[in-house]
């Protein structure tokens, strides 16, 4: 079937259409001679349009007497449709544009409020959210101890200070735990915990450019990334992460404060 099949109004359309090439014809006039011109009739179209003009042609060199004239001196005999507002705002490009304007808009607004409540180390939280979602416990070297005792081992076995599991998860039993290096964040320990298959993650805070110092805080600030939540508290010098594959209210019944 050809893209130009043109339908019975389209060709009633086409067949009384004004002789005019100008835009103010309405958009359904022009769909209809452009589909009569490119369908299989074109041929016999473009002789229909020849006859008219000719026709219309010599009616034009035809004298009109003063009294006839007067008739139509305040008439158009070809109407131009003025657009309204309401036309323009719901054409369908319009439609596409203004929907995708705030599709973005969306985006972006989402994304300020995000970073607005940003801290220290958030990127670097974020980033090992991305580690968590990815890593299995197999991938660890398997321990059966106390979250809390891998503090010991950190600093003997690796020689980190203050890598210190925070006290709401010192009793969870762990069955994996790493030390690993990051181009970013630097020096990371993870630990697995069976609990929930939560993780914890130990690294360096960020430092403060102009102080040269990792400011501390106690209450906790959570990240999101890739459906995974981090709960982060900062204490000398080092960032302690709890992570959860859920919501923000799914680590909040193991924490002891709320966000503020």
């Amino acid at each position: 079937m050809s893209v130009f099949e043109i339908s019975r109004k389209q060709r009633a359309l086409a067949q009384c259409a004004p002789i005019t090439e100008k835009p103010s014809i309405d958009r359904a006039t022009r769909v209809a001679v452009q589909r009569a011109r490119h369908g299989k009739r074109a041929a016999e179209f473009a002789r229909q349009e020849t006859f008219d003009r000719a026709v219309a042609t010599l009616v034009q060199t035809i004298p009109v007497g003063p009294e006839v004239a007067e008739w139509f001196a305040n008439e158009s005999l070809v109407p131009v449709t003025k657009r309204t507002w309401r036309t323009i705002a719901f054409n369908p490009a319009v439609l596409a544009i203004a929907l995708a304007v705030a599709v973005i808009a969306g985006i972006f607004a989402y994304r300020v409020h995000e970073h607005m409540l940003d801290f220290p180390g958030a990127a670097s939280a974020r980033k090992l959210l991305t580690v968590a979602s990815s890593t299995r416990s197999v991938l660890l070297d398997p321990v059966k101890t106390e979250a809390g005792a891998l503090g010991d081992l950190f600093f003997m076995k690796h020689r980190l200070e203050h890598y210190d599991v925070a006290p709401e998860f010192v009793n969870f039993k762990a069955i994996g735990c790493r030390v690993f290096d990051d181009e970013e964040v630097h020096r990371v320990a993870q630990i697995y915990l069976l609990e929930k298959r939560m993780q914890l993650f130990l690294f360096p805070a960020e430092k403060d450019p102009k102080h040269g110092i990792a400011p501390d805080f106690d209450n906790w600030r959570y990240v999101e990334q890739e459906g995974w939540t981090g709960a982060v508290r900062q204490q000398n010098g080092i960032c302690f992460m709890a992570a959860i594959r859920g919501t923000e209210r799914d680590l909040q019944p193991y924490l002891n404060k709320e966000q503020p």
